[in-house]
């Protein structure tokens, strides 16, 4: 991408890190930088990182950016302050440019109650998600996170920092799937692309993040991960094959990188589909050892969910086109499981923000009259020493330990 190119779709109506640019100012004008410069022809992302300077890397090219920072953006020119903002609470939702993510954020902006940090890999395309669906500008903001980098999870926690808000609830939502590859894609530390994103990533900024949450002044103060039924072998969808199954987590224990040991979990040979599962367990495990380890201390609410079967949703888009165009309909005819994203992301807004839903520890669900209940999670999925050395490996893994 050249400059040009970047400084039209970063400049001209652009909302960066909350603040709206006109297609007559400038960067620097109104976020306080100086100067952008990209290499032609080389694809390129945003990550505001911790330094004056971010550099990043193709295989076919390269990107340099620098970022030369002589005031903070408007929205977090003023020294941060730990109160709530106004009497908005803010929320972070990862994933939140696509699927049940959109969804949740858009029902909760809706409320005028919440304000929405869109925690997003592509800036550009969240903010053209939030207006497509009708968030209201002063609702949302979106912040840069790619949760298959550890320094920029690192970075975001930075920058939502400066944003002065308070953090009432941590949404862990997003998710990639490729269920049909058949070699390991892998993350900038190295590693199983899949593992890396949906559980440690998201290990990583939960645990960066529980600060800011349990320092929340009349707040619910709740973290949500999001969970799957596909993990779940005491459900019948749970049981299809590839079943998902940690073993003695060898593969984690080793780094996931398929060269000093196994690109999955449990040690065995690569499968795009169960590793996904695999990292819907680990999302689950963890949510219990967080609740077991610091819901009495803090008071925060720690939970997991399954919304339903979100038939027709981005997650399926590496999936066979076969798959894509007779699921939905099983789902909606056959097994009556069909939730739409518009469902979904109610009902995860509703983990949210429902006083009735404070409940730690617990894994929601809900029935065909849309009643949430407590659901019960598998042997594979509850096992409490399974949980704390999944705990233990992350950290490490991570570099928390």
């Amino acid at each position: 991408m050249a400059s040009a190119a970047l400084t039209k779709q970063v400049v001209s109506g652009s909302t960066f890190l909350g603040t709206t640019v006109g297609p007559k100012d400038s960067l620097k004008e109104q976020l306080g930088v100086c100067t952008v410069k990209v290499s032609k022809d080389a694809g390129c992302w945003y990550s505001p990182g911790r330094s004056s300077e971010v550099s990043a890397s193709k295989k076919s090219g390269s990107v340099v950016m620098s970022v030369n920072a002589v005031a903070a953006p408007a929205e977090t020119a003023n020294k941060p302050s730990s109160r709530k903002t106004a009497t908005k609470n803010t929320c972070i939702i990862t994933g939140a440019s696509s699927g049940l993510g959109l969804a949740a954020a858009k029902a909760l902006a809706e409320t005028g109650e919440w304000h929405v940090i869109m925690a997003c890999r592509d800036f550009l395309k969240a903010e053209r998600a939030a207006r497509s669906v009708g968030i209201p500008k002063e609702n949302y903001t979106v912040i840069h996170c790619d949760l298959a980098s550890f320094d920029s999870v690192r970075a975001f926690v930075d920058n939502f920092r400066r944003t002065g808000r308070q953090l009432d609830v941590l949404v862990c939502n997003a998710a990639v799937y490729f269920p049909t590859d058949k070699e390991p894609k892998f993350s900038a530390e190295g590693f199983e692309l899949s593992v890396a994103t949906n559980h440690m990533g998201h290990f990583l900024l939960a645990r960066l993040l529980l600060e800011d949450i349990e320092k929340a002044e009349d707040s619910l103060r709740r973290m949500i991960i999001v969970g799957s039924i596909t993990g779940n072998s005491n459900t019948v969808a749970g049981n299809v094959p590839p079943k998902a199954n940690l073993g003695d987590l060898r593969g984690l224990a080793g780094g996931l990188n398929g060269v000093n040991s196994s690109s999955m979990i449990d040690g065995g040979e690569f499968d795009g589909a169960k590793a996904y599962k695999d990292s819907k367990v680990c999302n689950m495990l963890t949510m219990q050892e967080f609740h077991k380890r610091y819901h009495e201390k803090t008071g925060v609410t720690f939970s997991s969910l399954y919304p339903g079967c979100i038939a027709e949703t981005g997650l399926f888009r590496n999936h066979v086109q076969l798959f894509r165009t007779l699921f939905p309909p099983f789902q909606k005819y056959i097994t009556k499981g069909y939730v739409s994203e518009e469902e979904a992301g109610k009902r995860l807004a509703q983990v949210v923000s429902d006083p009735k839903l404070s409940k730690s520890g617990v894994y929601w669900s809900w029935n065909k009259e849309s009643n949430s209940f407590e659901n019960e999670l598998s042997e594979e999925a509850s096992n409490p020493e399974k949980a704390r050395r999944l705990w233990e490996i992350s950290e490490k893994l991570c570099g928390l330990a």
